[in-house]
């Protein structure tokens, strides 16, 4: 239902590339795309809105590049979604000054506020270091696929 938004994935995938490499360590937004195939402009254009957002540090200059400043841990995801798309809103009418046709007739405009409420809590309870974690999704499906044809042998 809601997706994430390209931006914030370019944000999330340059903060785990840089959160890899040592700490005080800078990154330049061509070693971010090289890496992880981010468009150039817009990830540029992305670490730029970090750094105003005071979560990276820009050094300018031949050897220059972006470093992160803040600690993930205490930094969530509703912050960094916030800093860089603004308010979080499941649909038109949950600010007052959006003009939505149904308004009038609306008869789920309380749920949905509801839900934004909950999605809000849930983004600002989840800080970026849990995301940015190494997962290990492969030994789960390595494990899940083995003991599938385990099984099959049996049969």
């Amino acid at each position: 239902m809601t997706k994430i938004n390209r931006k914030l994935e370019y944000a999330l995938m340059s903060l785990k590339f840089m959160s890899s490499k040592g700490q005080g360590q800078l990154t330049q937004v061509k070693e971010i795309c090289e890496s992880t195939g981010c468009p150039f402009d817009a990830t540029a254009k992305t670490m730029q809105q970090m750094t105003s957002m005071g979560l990276l540090k820009s050094v300018q200059g031949a050897h220059g590049g972006y470093m992160i400043i803040k600690d993930l841990s205490k930094v969530s995801l509703l912050e960094l979604y916030r800093g860089l798309l603004g308010s979080l809103e499941l649909a038109k009418c949950i600010h007052s000054d959006s003009a939505c046709e149904l308004t009038h007739s609306c008869n789920i405009i309380s749920p949905i506020h509801e839900l934004n409420q909950k999605l809000i809590n849930f983004y600002d309870s989840l800080p970026l270091i849990e995301i940015l974690k190494p997962q290990k999704h492969t030994h789960a499906h390595v494990e899940l696929t083995g003991s599938l044809s385990e099984q099959g042998e049996a049969l």
